[in-house]
């Protein structure tokens, strides 16, 4: 039976890795005050949040057992994930920031198409205005905060005018 689960796992990989998808360990690392918080919490990292990405095909991982600090506990969590394209794996080093990643598969030169690297940036800089966004909308004085709302706004527009002018955008006639 165990060999039916496994042989199930490696076709699913392989599959998946044919159509760009890569296989990765992820390592994470977590400190607390408390002990007994440490491991509940990595599993829910691991099985609630991590598995449930969208673009995350399977994960497993062994969690270490914490271990005293100074004034705190710390554990670590060793996940291998497999992963249908690039851009569900840019995200999760977003989300999640492990403390180190390891390509495992594909072992050989990962190609893109121009259309998925334009993709993926365009992605980057989406995270990259909503960190932005959060932050700033934290430490600005509201007024101050509505004219950056408005500039990139304006900036919006203006990309919509450029994609429409090359022919690119969505609802563009070619």
């Amino acid at each position: 039976m165990a060999d039916e689960g496994k042989k199930q796992v490696e076709e699913v990989t392989q599959r998946t890795l044919e159509k760009g998808g890569l296989l990765v360990k992820l390592y994470f690392d977590m400190e607390s005050e408390k002990q007994e918080e440490l491991q509940p919490l990595m599993v829910d990292l691991i099985n609630n949040r991590l598995l449930k990405t969208p673009g995350v095909v399977y994960c497993v991982g062994a969690i270490d057992e914490p271990m005293k600090l100074k004034d705190t506990y710390s554990t670590s969590a060793e996940v291998t994930a497999l992963f249908d394209g690039m851009w569900p794996l840019i995200k999760v080093m977003f989300d999640f920031t492990p403390a180190g990643v390891e390509i495992m598969k594909p072992s050989r030169d990962y190609v893109l198409k121009p259309s998925e690297l334009q993709s993926i940036l365009l992605n980057v800089a989406q995270v990259s205005l909503d960190y932005s966004n959060y932050i700033l909308s934290r430490v600005l004085k509201p007024e101050d905060y509505q004219k950056i709302q408005q500039q990139v706004k304006n900036r919006e527009e203006l990309g919509k005018k450029l994609l429409e002018k090359k022919g690119q955008a969505p609802d563009a006639k070619k």
